[in-house]
């Protein structure tokens, strides 16, 4: 059976931007993008454009309007983002082919710098200022975190791939319920959840200088605030994430009491992405895109790195921790 996908050919798309009256000077080209399948142009004007066609049955019509309607806030209250484009009748997901998509403006410049306290400190005042809007509302139609329960699905989604051997898939239900179980006991009662970004890492922050954007709110989603922020922390470098926590949440805090008490969520939430992201893979290995991008992932020796992972953060869940 086919891709969704293969029918999103150069001819779609292009038809796709020129019946919202937009005329791009060539074809556009694809960005590095996997979950969707995203493309930059220029129009005739000159101008410079994003493209996103919306992965099929991922999201409800419903989330995605709540994405766009979400970065209208933000915008309109001067939080710097990549909004979607609305025609004159203020709409923004379009139709064509049997695809959803949208439209984006531009957001030129380069991922921060992680070891420059400037950026750092910008970083920090734009997550500020967007978590300031977030708590105005909730989402209804994205989806909550809800650590646990994300991490066991992942689990149930590896061990019934067939991607492992047998020896493979015992050591991983072994380490994996090991971790989820640490998990468990680490997290709160309840957690605040507010409106997130959701995958606020270095490649969904764009700028120059100080002057930086937040880009691809595709998985926004209700969460702790801290889940916008530790992906921004260097790895294993507890003096290094000490003086880049310290210059974000001075950023941070023109704008809102920084979240120290969540803090303690850093390797929950750490543990929470690197079992989904195997288990991503895994669910998306059918589309031909990944086996192109991710050859590795075909490999036993993959998993044999996967598990190494999963034992080492195992051991960082219940190691003293530095941001206590």
């Amino acid at each position: 059976m086919s891709h969704p996908y293969s029918a999103l050919s150069p001819d779609v798309i292009m038809t796709a931007i020129e019946r919202l009256g937009i005329q791009p000077d060539s074809e556009p080209f694809a960005l590095n993008s996997y979950e969707n399948r995203v493309l930059m142009f220029r129009n005739d004007e000159g101008r410079r454009w994003i493209v996103k066609f919306y992965r099929p049955q991922r999201w409800s019509k419903a989330a995605i309007q709540e994405e766009h309607d979400y970065l209208n806030e933000l915008d309109a209250a001067g939080v710097p983002v990549g909004k979607a484009w609305r025609n004159a009748d203020g709409v923004s997901l379009h139709e064509h082919a049997g695809f959803s998509f949208a439209l984006f403006e531009y957001c030129a410049g380069q991922a921060p710098e992680l070891d420059n306290p400037e950026h750092l400190f910008a970083m920090g005042q734009v997550i500020g200022k967007m978590h300031t809007v977030a708590r105005r509302g909730t989402f209804q139609h994205r989806p909550s975190l809800s650590v646990v329960e994300g991490m066991t699905a992942a689990q149930q989604q590896v061990l019934g791939s067939g991607h492992l051997t047998r020896h493979q898939q015992r050591a991983y239900e072994r380490i994996s319920t090991q971790l989820i179980n640490s998990v468990e006991k680490a997290l709160p009662p309840s957690m605040e959840l507010i409106r997130c970004h959701g995958d606020c890492h270095l490649g969904n922050v764009l700028g120059r200088e100080t002057h930086f954007s937040l880009v691809d709110f595709d998985d926004c989603m209700m969460a702790p605030a801290i889940q916008d922020i530790w992906m921004l922390l260097a790895v294993d470098e507890p003096q290094a994430q000490r003086a880049q926590l310290s210059e974000l949440s001075e950023g941070y805090e023109e704008s809102l009491t920084f979240p120290d008490h969540q803090l303690a969520l850093v390797e929950p939430l750490r543990s929470y992405r690197l079992m989904r992201h195997s288990a991503w893979l895994v669910q998306r290995w059918d589309d031909p895109a990944f086996p192109l991008a991710f050859p590795w992932f075909a490999n036993s020796g993959y998993w044999d790195q996967q598990l190494r992972q999963l034992e080492q953060q195992h051991l960082q869940m219940g190691a003293p921790k530095w941001l206590a």
